[in-house]
């Protein structure tokens, strides 16, 4: 809970940008009408004695009440106008939106994973074109980049290491030193199993015994035997059982215990039961029943786990295992040289890319127990801030402690990692990982998935320098807090420094940024996070250890409302829920702990290298299509109003329609709408395959090259420019044309001239902008267009007595007339599209590229 955040409501830039654009569009509808109403006040006057302006003439076209006649004209014009706002443009959207979420994301097999039967989910349509924006990706290490197949691999047991692998970290950089790698031969009794690839000769088969620390080793596999909360299934034999662990860390642990001798076999809710073997000889087994008086459980903030047990001698010990940063600040004076051992052990192990957790225990006094027991029981019964309680009642046993060792523990990279982020990084995106592991080991892991490399130049910022230690040895914590906050700020501000020298330079290298979660808690601070965000966006890459969840979510917040870029978070667990809710776009991993990443998030894959394809192909082709949908609504509808719009300056104002009121009503609904929503499905410049191939491609994206306020004034110039055309055309070539019957094309003739050059000119018109055409491209628009004219033939054919006089006039068309008819079309919409290729032609002169 101390983690958790409010869920947000997410929309895309895209539609926010909408919204101004449509805000735009009713302030264009108010100008115009404004324009028409004070023209109507102005020009009604009695003088046009053939308007018919006598005295009783009704309250709009009164000359005597103009303030009447410019409100009631506005309103007019408000109806006769409205059109310019596209009301079906959201329709669309979200009908194209949903189709490409459920066809084409859900049903992608290239984001199938084979082995889990798990495809992509989009699990809302909203953020669709988003993806195809962003420019941060911040994600979690442990099964978002590995797989979370934890294996125990290493350890180190009063001061010795055992283990003699090597990791796949290990001969990453053994490779980049140029170090020549040998394998290291396995033992004849090396024992391998899921969860477990241990090989030591000195520890396996209870030969622990002859090492010279065997009380400690004893002390160590108990407290992998005891100190967890997994439940074991199945048969109570070594070979059958099975675990049940909250996470892979633990049942990799017990799993350690059992092939140590240690085997936990059952669980009570008091009791737990462990066959222990080699004890005191060789070869001997007993069966011993552990007490389980109390469980401290493991969160986020304690980054630690304790249990208090009972032998069956009456032995009361606390056993605890965690984080190296916690262990060390709890335990006893003394031992220094094991402390020191042991932390440079932990250190190695980091380097190797292993997780690590280091154990120690405690003897307990009956009477110490019991005092602190009845504070424990208090706090548990507590009904307001129980987990505030538990955690202080909890920091007044965990002291004092004797470290025994540390587990390392090996999680492989997920396979196509490296060359995802490698893809990505090309396509200018960023990335961060925001994870709970040691320093060394977060660094190993960035080189693996090269999200580092030996080029770059790296800042680290760490707490674990000899001037803080030294500070943190006083156990000041107001003196603490302030030096540390001190060196943060130095280390920040000459950071940032030496960062704005390379970025001026000519070719300076990339830049990294590594910082561990104590100093990024001060950075995160109000003084401090503007010079922390201002260095972490001159970097390419950043990588945040030992952070908490709620770390996890400040820092996607700090880069999302601070650089206002678009951010998108991945994660597998719930840990990474914050984080997940707090990004633009929010990916969860369907992988080994649990669903919570995957409910909490906007799209769901199996794999990270599926981000390739969700970004790179979805992503773009999905913005690139909506950009287009949305600019295209809003020509076609400001192209359609503005020809009434020119028609209004011939009629005195007064709201005369220029077109009849089905074509008003069918322009948005049949004779313009499948066309668009075919582009906005199928429409892509380049395949699956190119966009991957060639990334760079993704960048226009991030700089929104199709949906900028210039791409829409351009729309808006050719709005302007056809609809004049289509006015001024029609109007003055059929100014002097008469049908057989020797009169002149009246109304009602003319605006359906002009209509049929607008239906036909803006559907053309979407066939330029199309990158690829298709068969449905060519029906939609051919069917758009003789949908029209079977309208218009069989709407002037059929005649009803209550029929206007639009009807009988083009019921009464002759042969003749319908040739100059189409001429007079067909004329004004080659006029009207070719004028897009000489200012394309300009375009590329003036900026080729």
């Amino acid at each position: 809970m101390m983690n958790s955040m409010n869920v947000p409501s997410k929309r895309s830039t895209l539609e926010r940008k909408l919204d101004k654009l449509i805000l735009t569009l009713f302030g264009t509808l108010f100008t115009m009408c404004l324009i028409g109403a004070i023209g109507s006040g102005v020009f009604i006057d009695r003088k046009y004695y053939f308007l018919g302006l006598s005295k009783s003439v009704e309250d709009q076209f009164n000359p005597n009440r103009r303030f009447l006649v410019v409100l009631l004209t506005m309103l007019t014009l408000l109806t006769l106008y409205s059109t310019i706002i596209p009301i079906s443009l959201y329709v669309s959207i979200e009908m194209v939106k949903f189709i490409q979420s459920t066809q084409f994301i859900n049903k992608d097999l290239n984001m199938y994973h084979a082995e889990t039967d798990t495809p992509a989910l989009a699990r809302t349509s909203n953020l669709n074109e988003e993806l195809g924006q962003v420019e941060y990706i911040f994600s979690d290490k442990t099964g978002t980049l590995t797989r979370n197949l934890m294996e125990f691999f290493k350890c180190t047991i009063g001061g010795e290491i055992y283990g003699t692998g090597m990791t796949e970290i290990e001969r990453g950089v053994a490779e980049r030193k140029g170090i020549k790698v040998q394998e290291v031969p396995t033992s004849i009794n090396s024992v391998r199993e899921k969860g477990f690839n241990f090989d030591d000769v000195r520890l396996m088969r209870g030969a622990w015994r002859n090492e010279p620390n065997p009380e400690a080793c004893k002390e160590f596999f108990r407290c992998l035997a005891i100190c967890h909360t997994v439940l074991p299934e199945g048969d109570e034999s070594p070979e059958k059982i099975k675990y049940q662990a909250a996470s892979p860390d633990e049942a990799a642990l017990v799993l350690a215990a059992k092939h140590f001798g240690y085997f936990f076999y059952r669980r009570t809710p008091t009791m737990i039961y462990v066959r222990e073997s080699h004890v005191e000889r060789m070869g001997k087994i007993q069966d011993v029943s552990y007490e389980i008086l109390n469980v401290l459980e493991f969160n986020s903030t304690r980054k630690r786990q304790s249990v208090v047990c009972r032998y069956p001698d009456g032995r009361l010990v606390l056993y605890c295992k965690g984080a190296d940063t916690v262990i060390y600040e709890r335990l006893v004076g003394g031992s220094d040289d094991l402390k020191k051992v042991t932390r440079e052990h932990l250190e190695k192990f980091g380097s190797a890319g292993l997780r690590t957790l280091c154990l120690a225990y405690k003897d307990l006094a009956p009477d110490v127990y019991e005092s602190w027991n009845e504070k424990f029981i208090q706090a548990k019964s507590s009904l307001r801030d129980r987990e505030r309680k538990l955690d202080e009642v909890a920091e007044l046993i965990e002291k004092d402690l004797i470290l025994i060792g540390a587990t390392a523990i090996e999680d492989k990279l997920q396979e196509g990692v490296p060359d995802c982020i490698e893809t990505l990084s090309r396509a200018g995106i960023k990335i961060w990982v925001l994870t709970g592991d040691k320093m060394e080991t977060a660094i190993n892991i960035a080189y693996a998935c090269n999200l580092l490399n030996n080029e770059m130049k790296q800042f680290i910022i760490s707490s674990e320098t000899d001037a803080i230690r030294e500070v943190e040895e006083r156990g000041d914590q107001v003196e603490i807090a302030r030096f540390i906050k001190e060196e943060v700020k130095k280390q920040l501000k000459k950071c940032l420094d030496e960062a704005q020298q390379y970025f001026h330079g000519v070719s300076g290298p990339k830049l990294a940024l590594i910082i561990d979660g104590k100093c990024l808690m001060y950075a995160l601070d109000p003084s401090l996070r503007i010079m922390l965000l201002n260095l972490s966006l001159n970097c390419s890459s950043v990588v945040c250890c030992r952070v908490s969840p709620l770390q996890k979510a400040q820092v996607t917040s700090l880069v999302k409302k601070g650089a206002r870029k678009i951010t998108l978070s991945i994660g597998d667990g719930a840990n990474d829920v914050s984080m997940i809710q707090a990004a633009h776009i929010g990916v969860g991993i369907s992988g080994l702990e649990g669903m919570q990443a995957v409910m909490a998030s906007d799209f769901a894959i199996a794999q990270f290298r599926f981000l390739k394809d969700l970004l790179l192909v979805h992503g773009r082709w999905s913005y690139i299509r909506l950009c287009k949908v949305v600019t295209y609504f809003f020509y076609k509808n400001l192209t359609f109003t503005l020809t009434q719009f020119w028609f209004t300056f011939y009629t005195g104002f007064s709201g005369q329609r220029f077109y009849d009121d089905w074509f008003q009503s069918l322009y948005n609904v049949i004779f313009t709408a499948l066309p668009v929503i075919i582009v906005g499905l199928f429409d892509k410049d380049v395949s699956s395959s190119l966009s991957k191939r060639y990334p760079e491609l993704y960048k226009e994206g991030i700089k929104n090259m199709f949906f900028k306020w210039r791409v829409v004034a351009i729309w808006a110039f050719f709005a302007v420019y056809q609809s004049l055309v289509f006015y001024y055309f029609v109007t003055v070539s059929s100014s002097t044309s008469q049908g057989s019957s020797g009169k002149m094309f009246g109304l009602w003739d003319v605006s359906t001239m002009a209509f049929t050059c607008v239906v036909v000119t803006v559907n053309l018109r979407l066939l330029m902008i199309c990158n690829s055409i298709t068969r449905w491209h060519y029906i939609s628009v051919g069917g758009s267009i003789v949908a029209w004219f079977l309208f218009i033939f069989l709407y002037s054919g059929i005649m009803t007595p209550y029929d206007r006089q639009v009807k009988y006039l083009l019921g009464h068309i002759r042969l003749d007339e319908y040739i100059l008819f189409l001429h007079h079309s067909s004329s004004c919409s080659c006029c009207c599209t070719s004028g897009r290729f000489p200012l394309l032609r300009c375009a590329k002169m003036v900026l080729p590229l």
